[in-house]
């Protein structure tokens, strides 16, 4: 028996996803949770499932993530990377749609560091004139 079963890699920030789809009934389950356990905000579960609605497969797929670093945004956003991705791997047709939504593009925007001689990253001492 060949048990279909795809993979896709999604990053966010410091946030790392490994996503697999398995056909399903449309479950979602994050680091073996459900997704409502997992996530508590609405916005953060719209967004893992953006991909899944907008190729029409929410009730074909099972989703499995293990996902580790970052906070829960950057998380909710690896995720629906990796799904994409993991997308892509199932069907090659999707990708124009996945494309044209943004889905398939690595968010750059990263924490800037902090450099020697500021607080922060651009935050300087108070100024003094005396």
């Amino acid at each position: 028996m060949n048990l279909a079963r795809y993979y896709g890699t999604g990053r966010r920030k410091s946030s790392v996803a490994r996503v697999y789809l398995l056909p399903g009934t449309g479950k979602i389950t994050v680091n073996k949770r459900d997704i409502d356990e997992y996530f508590g905000l609405e916005t953060l579960k719209i967004i893992i499932r953006q991909p899944l609605e907008l190729t029409g497969v929410t009730s074909k797929f099972d989703v499995r993530v293990n996902v580790h670093g970052g906070g829960y945004t950057g998380q909710a956003g690896a995720i629906r990377h990796g799904v994409a991705r993991a997308l892509l791997d199932a069907d090659a047709d999707f990708r124009p749609a996945l494309k044209k939504a943004g889905f398939l593009t690595r968010d750059p925007r990263m924490k800037e560091r902090k450099k020697y001689g500021l607080k922060a990253a651009r935050r300087a001492p108070q100024f003094s004139k005396r």
